[in-house]
């Protein structure tokens, strides 16, 4: 019982992290333009571990939604390196993201704050 449980608990996990995922990336890249392995490092040391497998159809998703566009940058030490920025439209749409997300921080915090204060007979 103990081991599906736990199962279910790491499915549920991983899915609240790909949730917040577009949130995080459009962050990371609004700091400074990014290249993917530094995008995965940086979510790696949040905790928010993702594979190139994940981040990468991302990446095309919002470039495609024109929230993002990328330029292609030399390397010294390999092949050239896609550095992605993020776009005014992109700017616009983490702004809401970012509103949205605090309130639903708010709301879950306020739900699961009262929890504990809710006496079983």
């Amino acid at each position: 019982m103990y081991y599906v449980c736990r199962m279910n608990i790491e499915k549920t996990k991983a899915q609240m992290r790909k949730g917040v995922l577009e949130l995080c990336i459009l962050s990371i890249i609004s700091e400074k333009d990014a290249y993917a392995s530094d995008i995965i490092e940086k979510l790696k040391c949040s905790k928010l571990i993702v594979v190139e497998g994940t981040l990468y159809p991302l990446l095309t998703r919002l470039k495609n939604e024109g929230l993002l566009s990328y330029r292609w940058e030399e390397s010294k030490s390999g092949p050239p390196r896609k550095y992605y920025k993020i776009t005014e439209i992109g700017e616009k749409v983490l702004k809401e993201l970012n509103i949205s997300w605090q309130d639903l921080v708010a709301a879950v915090n306020d739900i699961t704050k009262n929890k504990s204060k809710v006496k079983t007979k």
